[in-house]
C-alpha cells in the first residue's frame, strides 16, 4: 500500500477475467490476499440456505480452491455473526459487533483453528438478484485493516459487482446451451459446428458416436468429410455455401442430402446452414456453419411413464405402444409380451380410444412427436 497504477490495473483486469475462469476469480483472490497481507480471501457466490448448499471460493497460501467443508452447511452458516452488512460497503467485524464474539461457539468451532482474528467484507447485490459475500480475514498475530486497506476494497467493489452480474448472464446462457443441447442429444440429432474456415469448432454426443464409426462420416484434420468421394463433393459443397454466407438468416429451403454407408446400412441425412450472426457480433473464431445430422437406424427411446401419463395409458397398454412405436407388428408384439393376440387387439382399441387416433401408423407417429421423445 499504496498500489501502483500497473498493480491496480492487474488487480481489476483480474477481476473481470474473474467471470471466465475454471475457479471463478481464482486469480483475483490470490493477487487481494497478497495486497492486503491475508491468510484468507474468500468470495461466497452463494450464501447457504436451507435449500441449497453454499458456492465458496477461497485464496490461502496453497492457492485458490473450491470449498466445500462443513462451513457450507445451512447450520453453519446461520452461525456467522458477521452478516447483514451494510449494502455494498466495505466494513470489519469490530466496527459491527462488539468482542463478545470471540467467546462463541462460531469462532471456537470455525475461526480459532483456521488462525483468523481481524476480518473485513462486503456484501454485494446485484440487480439480478445474485448475493455475494466478499470477506478478507488476517491472524490473532496480525494488524486490524487500516482506513486505506478499506478504501482499496471499496474500490474494487463496484468493479466485483459488474464482474459478477457478468458472470450471472453468462451462467444464465450456459444454463440454456446445456439444456437446448441436451434435448438435441435425447433427438438423436447429431450437430457438427463450424468457424468461419470450415474447421470443426465442437460436436454433441451424437455426432462424436457417428464419427467413432467412421460409416459414411468421419473427421479428417479437424474437418467434417464423406467417406465416399462423390459423397464428399457434395457436402463440402454444402458446407462452402454456408461458410459463404455468414451471419445470414438460414435460406427457406436448407440443403440436404444423404450419405452413403458401408454393408447396406440407411443412409445418413445432412443439412447444412449457416449460423446467424448477433446484432453485435464481433470477432474472429465464432461458430459461421452448423451441420445436422440424423441416423434412421438410431430409435428414439421412449419412456413408458412418461406415455402413461401423457395419454392415460395402462402400463400394459404404454408397454404395447413402446412396441409399436419400435416398428413391431401387433403379432410380434403379442409373442414379445407373452400375451394372447386377442389381448393386444383390445389394448389397441383402448389406446385408440384415449389417444384419439384410428390408426396404427397414426398412433406411432403421435408417439414419436410427442414430448415423450425428448425425455
Amino acid at each position: 500500500m499504496p498500489l501502483s497504477f500497473e498493480q491496480f490495473s492487474a488487480l481489476l483486469g483480474a477481476i473481470y477475467q474473474g467471470p471466465l475462469e475454471a475457479v471463478p476469480w481464482g486469480s483475483a483472490l490470490v493477487m487481494l490476499r497478497e495486497i492486503l497481507r491475508a491468510n484468507w480471501v474468500t468470495l461466497i457466490l452463494r450464501p447457504a440456505s436451507a435449500d441449497q448448499p453454499a458456492l465458496v471460493i477461497r485464496a490461502s497460501e496453497r492457492g485458490h480452491e473450491v470449498y466445500n467443508a462443513a462451513y457450507s452447511h445451512y447450520q453453519v452458516f446461520s452461525m456467522d455473526p458477521f452478516v447483514g452488512l451494510p449494502a455494498q460497503r466495505v466494513v470489519t467485524i469490530d466496527e459491527m459487533i462488539d468482542s463478545s464474539w470471540m467467546t462463541g461457539e462460531f469462532y471456537r468451532a470455525f475461526l480459532e483453528p483456521n488462525d483468523i482474528r481481524f476480518i473485513m467484507g462486503a456484501d454485494i447485490v446485484t440487480e439480478d438478484g445474485a448475493d455475494c459475500r466478499l470477506r478478507i480475514t488476517r491472524p490473532l498475530g496480525g494488524q486490524n485493516f487500516s482506513g486505506q486497506e478499506k478504501a482499496l476494497c471499496q474500490e474494487l467493489l463496484p468493479h466485483l459487482k459488474r464482474a459478477v452480474t457478468l458472470h450471472s448472464r453468462i451462467d444464465l446462457i450456459e444454463t440454456e446451451r446445456l439444456l437446448y443441447s441436451t434435448t438435441i442429444d435425447r433427438m438423436l440429432l447429431g450437430t457438427v459446428v463450424f468457424d468461419e474456415n470450415g474447421s470443426v469448432m465442437r460436436t454433441n454426443r451424437v455426432a462424436d458416436a457417428l464419427l467413432a464409426e467412421k460409416d459414411g462420416v468421419r473427421m479428417l484434420q479437424n474437418a467434417l468429410h464423406a467417406e465416399f468421394p462423390a459423397d464428399n463433393k457434395g457436402l463440402q459443397r454444402l458446407i462452402k455455401l454456408a461458410l459463404a454466407a455468414p451471419g445470414a438468416a438460414a435460406p427457406a429451403v436448407p440443403e440436404a442430402m444423404s450419405l452413403t454407408r458401408r454393408a447396406g446400412r440407411a443412409s445418413l441425412g445432412v443439412l447444412v446452414r449457416p449460423v446467424p450472426l448477433g446484432e453485435w457480433s464481433e470477432g474472429r473464431h465464432r461458430p459461421t456453419a452448423i451441420a445436422f445430422i440424423r441416423d434412421p437406424d438410431r430409435k428414439l427411446q421412449l419412456s413408458q411413464e412418461m406415455i402413461k401419463h401423457l395419454f392415460g395409458l395402462t402400463g400394459a397398454e404404454a408397454m404395447l405402444a413402446l412396441l409399436l412405436a419400435k416398428g413391431l407388428t401387433l403379432d410380434e408384439a403379442a409373442a414379445e409380451l407373452k400375451i394372447r393376440k386377442n389381448t393386444t387387439r383390445a389394448h389397441l382399441r383402448s389406446i385408440f380410444a384415449k389417444t384419439g387416433v384410428r390408426r396404427q401408423t397414426t398412433l406411432v407417429h403421435l408417439l414419436l412427436s410427442s414430448v415423450a421423445s425428448i425425455c
